[in-house]
């Protein structure tokens, strides 16, 4: 737990350093707020789920925690599309972001299959 814990908040830390270095212009500034704001919420949402009441409310709270890493991927496919210099590193926190998503998924039917 404590390590899913520690890898959600370098995610939303290792996005917040790309964001860092995208240009400053409007078009750049809407996704780079949308992207910060999904993947803190990542870690922030698991930290909530990991303090839930029932089984149903750790379900529920995991299933919010899927949802803002799937949107962060969404966002770092396009800064992907739009950026070749940042390459190498936008596929990094991809790939750290589709191991996330495994597993809270797995966590989600694990649980629900404890039920």
């Amino acid at each position: 737990m404590n390590d899913l814990k520690q890898r959600t908040k370098n995610f939303a830390f290792d996005c917040w350093v790309l964001c860092k270095e995208f240009p400053k212009s409007r078009e750049f500034d809407a996704w780079v707020r949308q992207l910060i704001r999904s993947s803190s919420s990542v870690g922030a949402n698991y930290r909530a789920a990991c303090r839930a009441k029932s089984r149903k409310d750790f379900i529920n709270k995991l299933k919010i925690v899927e949802e803002e890493i799937d949107e962060s991927m969404y966002w770092l496919e396009l800064f992907s599309k739009a950026q070749d210099n940042h390459k190498e590193r936008l596929d990094l926190l991809w790939k750290e972001a589709n191991e996330l998503i495994a597993i809270v998924v797995s966590s989600i039917k694990t649980t629900r299959n404890n039920s």
